[in-house]
């Protein structure tokens, strides 16, 4: 249950198109929030509410030095979301060669 509810956050934290453009930003290189925040024509008090959430997923982690705050992400968060993906991809792979495998029988038999 644990693990499904950051799974729950870091899909939620990546349903957002700004969220989703910090973290492609800081996958190039770690950066500073006031970096980040002169990319995006929002206000600096919304940028910090998007981190936040990004934070709170698991995704970034915030070192803060003296006045400056610094982002990078965490590769655990999205390896779980990642994994995830690939099971459900797996899944269905096999459910449809499945099908497909159904389908193809009756033509068999015709021939």
């Amino acid at each position: 249950m644990v693990n499904d509810m950051k799974l729950d956050a870091v899909f939620s934290a990546l349903a957002d198109p700004t969220r989703r453009r910090i973290v492609e930003r800081l996958a190039r290189k770690p950066s500073t929030v006031g970096e980040i925040a002169s990319e995006f024509p929002i206000s600096q008090p919304a940028i910090s509410k998007h981190v936040r959430v990004l934070e709170d997923s698991g995704l970034i982690v915030r070192e803060v030095v003296g006045r400056t705050h610094y982002l990078n992400l965490t590769p655990e968060a999205m390896e779980a979301a990642s994994a995830w993906i690939e099971r459900q991809r797996r899944y269905w792979n096999a459910v449809l060669d499945r099908l497909d495998h159904l389908l193809e029988k009756p033509e068999r038999k015709k021939k």
